[in-house]
């Protein structure tokens, strides 16, 4: 099979279910970026300071969002594709997560700014482009039926990925450098 179809060739593409839609379509915008953030995702898990904990969670966050970009992709009441779904307990393992780390950290007090080390500007890299799929998928979810999980995951998701960056900058001694609005 040939990794060229061709059938892109006039700016659309195929939805699973059938449907041919342009390549801007908000369906293709939502899971585009849902797939860049897994990409993102990939460049986080493979930085070799990430302890192997935490690289094991981030391959689950990118098969979940695998997931959720296959539900994104599907254009279809009674498709003959089984599409994964997003499950309650999938967000309870990132809340879970989230605790985890929180408990080991002081309480946060203001915004701080992205930076200090690499892996850490990376989380907060792969959280902004998580919110955006977010407002996307938010934005779809108003025109199209989407399951409220996919919207739960992402919201959840970029908290996590918020805690994880404030958790790494603790281990490796960053100084989170609160933000401080000149008013």
């Amino acid at each position: 099979m040939k990794i060229y179809t061709k059938t892109g060739d006039k700016g659309t593409t195929s939805l699973i279910g059938g449907a041919r839609v342009p390549k801007y379509h908000p369906r293709i915008e939502a899971y585009g970026t849902v797939d860049e953030l897994i990409a993102f995702t990939g460049l986080l898990r493979d930085q070799p300071e990430l302890d192997k904990s935490t690289a094991e969670i981030l391959i689950f966050v990118q098969d979940r969002l695998m997931n959720c970009a296959s539900i994104l992709a599907a254009d279809c009441t009674d498709c003959s594709v089984k599409i994964p779904r997003i499950e309650d307990s999938d967000i309870a393992k990132l809340e879970a997560q989230i605790d985890l780390m929180d408990a080991q950290l002081d309480p946060i007090t203001s915004f701080v700014l992205p930076g200090g080390h690499q892996v850490v500007s990376l989380c907060h890299v792969c959280r902004t482009v998580c919110r955006r799929a977010e407002r996307l998928v938010t934005q779809l979810a108003e025109q199209v039926p989407l399951p409220e999980n996919v919207v739960m995951f992402l919201n959840r998701l970029s908290d996590y990925l918020f805690t994880l960056s404030r958790k790494l900058g603790k281990d490796f001694g960053v100084e989170q450098i609160k933000w401080q609005p000149n008013l």
